[in-house]
This record gives structure tokens, sequence and C-alpha cells, in this order.
């Protein structure tokens, strides 16, 4: 039997075929996969999971691909570290990081998504793969249509850093710098969608690629021993990864494979945008538009796709929003290098500066488990730290030139 019985409006409860669209004809609201999960619980177990392949495939019946698994093959099954010495330093007991800053093959959560939806574009008999992006799906979709043979257009703000740019032209990519931040991009690639036959990954693919993000949260629970954290702290960009860890803890205990979940979602968000922190801190249901001013500018999106499901996943845990400087993520980036040999992009200095704030205004208990996101790997965006962490000591090759130098 099938296991996917088709698409779902999550606003109005429409039901469509599995196709390659994402808004309901009625009520324009999104569509997401819809599972027979009375099916899957005769093959699933916490034995046929630890049996599977060392990657997010482990997890294949809970995703929505109807044959093998067609790119993405190395994606997923990251590190969960016990966080020790950030623990000590920002004073808690029981602090972990979920590091997909070593993903395969981009070194992003985005490996993720990507191999999902271009497996589906696959099924949908697409040859062109496309997306708009802040450049860790960029980099993703580059690489994973050159795994899978697949053409491939991406577009982008004309802003991005430099690294995120050769990170996706070097897979052979067609790169488009939109002049524009991420919102009229993602404008922009929606007019296309409409008159190409391409596969978009966050557009026409989108119920499909969002989904992929569930093995993150799949994941933490089983590497912490089937449960689910008490907490959770997590980068908001377009707002979908937060709803679908909480859906991947929820899959998990609807299969028997974990107890009650009762964990706590926060929303990390920079200052310079932080639309989902705002609206949650100022207790709206409604996300207000911002223009991105941020240094993090992979969550730099200021009308956020899964905003309104991003704020409710906080309200409806007992979670909260919170935002952190420029400063403050910098200086978050440095204290999770220095004490745990994580360099991550800024999003993850959003994260780490956020668990920090949270924890100091007593939102997260110092005892309690706590799983800090790490979404994307910093050697793709070294340009907001390295005027900030000190020069090489310039010596000759003797070791009273070193000698010397260690004494200044």
């Amino acid at each position: 039997m099938p296991k996917v019985l088709g698409l779902k409006c999550k606003e109005c409860g429409e039901h469509y075929e599995k196709a390659p669209i994402h808004v309901c004809e009625y009520c324009f609201g999104p569509l997401e996969v819809e599972y027979d999960y009375t099916e899957i619980a005769k093959t699933v177990s916490r034995a046929s999971i630890e049996a599977g392949p060392p990657t997010m495939w482990r997890y294949r019946d809970l995703l929505p691909l109807d044959g093998e698994p067609r790119a993405g093959l190395q994606a997923g099954f990251t590190p969960l570290i016990r966080a020790k010495r950030l623990g000590e330093a920002i004073g808690h007991s029981d602090l972990w990081i979920k590091n997909d800053a070593v993903n395969c093959p981009t070194m992003s959560f985005k490996d993720r998504v990507v191999a999902v939806a271009l497996g589906k574009a696959i099924e949908f008999g697409y040859d062109t793969v496309a997306c708009a992006s802040t450049g860790n799906l960029a980099n993703s979709v580059a690489a994973q249509a050159a795994q899978a043979g697949l053409k491939a257009y991406v577009f982008i703000p004309d802003d991005l850093e430099r690294s995120k740019v050769v990170g996706t032209l070097v897979y052979g990519a067609t790169v488009l710098a939109v002049r524009g931040n991420y919102d009229e991009v993602n404008r922009l690639a929606s007019e296309v969608a409409g008159k190409y036959k391409w596969g978009f990954a966050n557009v026409n693919l989108r119920p499909f690629y969002g989904d992929g993000s569930k093995t993150f949260g799949h994941e933490i629970a089983e590497q912490l021993g089937w449960r689910a954290p008490r907490h959770v702290v997590c980068p908001i960009g377009g707002g979908s990864l937060i709803t679908k860890i909480l859906k991947g803890f929820r899959e998990f205990h609807q299969l028997g494979l974990i107890d009650e979940v009762d964990c706590r979602m926060y929303a990390a968000q920079a200052a310079g945008c932080n639309p989902v922190s705002l609206a949650i801190k100022t207790n709206n249901d409604m996300i207000r538009p911002q223009k991105p001013n941020t240094i993090a500018k992979s969550i730099a999106i200021g009308n956020p796709a899964d905003g309104y499901y991003a704020v409710q996943a906080a309200k409806t845990t007992g979670g909260w929003g919170e935002d952190v400087s420029e400063d403050e993520i910098v200086d978050a980036i440095k204290l999770l290098a220095r004490t745990e040999g994580i360099f991550t992009e800024t999003a993850g200095g959003v994260t780490v500066g956020v668990a920090k704030k949270l924890i100091e205004q007593g939102r997260i208990p110092r005892d309690e488990t706590t799983v800090i996101a790490i979404t994307g790997n910093g050697l793709k965006t070294i340009e907001p730290v390295e005027d900030r962490i000190g020069e090489p000591l310039p010596i000759a090759a003797s070791l009273a030139s070193l000698e010397k130098a260690l004494a200044m």
C-alpha cells in the first residue's frame, strides 16, 4: 500500500493528488504531504530504523518518495554533540548541539530538503531543477543536481557572500544574481515556476522539500536515546524548519517510537530581520514583513513563507522567540568555536546567542535537556568574523624568533 495519500491544505483541509503544486486553489493555503501512518506503522520500528544506512534515508518510510532515493544519498545523520564546555560557559548542565555544519555534500541542513525535493523532481519527470536562495539552498541544489545529472538554475540576491556564490558556480549551475533582497528573488522565482517546466525546490516542490527537514528532528530523538528533548532552539529563515522538527518528534510518538512529546520550541532570529520573534514577543499571530538588514544573510527573509506556522510552533509548545544583535551573533560564533571546536555560519551564531539569552532570562531552565540547531558551516561566511579574531603571529623559521614572539 502507498504510504503517501496525497497532499492536503493546512488551512481548509482540501485534498489533492500527489503533484508538483504547493498552494490550495480554494483558500491559497500551503499544501503538505499526507501520510498513511497506519500503513507506515506496520513496517517501521526502532530496530528497522537502526538497521538502516547512517544517513537521513534510515527514515525513508517517513519521507514522500515513491521509489528509491535518487539524490543526496549521503545527506543527514549528522552528529548530536554533548556541549559540555559551551554549557559551562553559559551556565547550562544538559546542553547539546545538533551539528548540520558537517552535513553532506554542502555543509548545511539544506542538503536534507534538497535530497527529497530533487528525488521527487526526478519522479515527476523533471530534467531541470531550480530554487530561490540565500546561499545554502543554492549550494545544495547545484551540487545535488550535478550528482543526479540534472540541469540547475539558481536565483540569489546580488549581495550574497562570495564564498556561497563560488560554492554554487563550481557545480556548473546557472546562477542568476537578482538585484534585490531575498523576498524579491522569491517573487521572481514564483513567476518563473509558473512559466517554465522546472522543478523549483522551494516553490512547486515545497510540500515534499519541507518534509526533508523532519529528519533533523528524527535524528535528535534517536540520538538522545529515543526521546524528545525538553527544549529546541532553532534559527528562523522561511520558518519551515522549526515546524518540521516538531513534526518529526510527533511522528515518532504517533508510531510508538518515543514517549509523549513535551518539547518547547524557540524561534531564533537576528535583530536586523526578526518578523517571527517580534510577533511572538508582541503576542501577534500575524507576520509584519520587514526589509532585512543583518549579517545573518542565510536567514534574512523579511516575509517568511511559513512565518505564521513558526509563530504557532513556539507559542503552542510554551516556547518563545528572541533575537540578537550583530555583535552578539559574532560573539556567539566565537564562543561556540572556542568551546566546542565548531565553526558555524552566522545563523548558528544567532541560535547560540539566542540560547544564551533565553537561559539568562530563565525561559530555558539550566538543567533541562536543550538542543541548539546549527544549520550551516562558518567557512561559507568568514566575512563577519575575519576582522574580529586577531591575526597570525609573524615569525622567522627559528626557535629564537618563536620564543621572542611568544614573550610579547
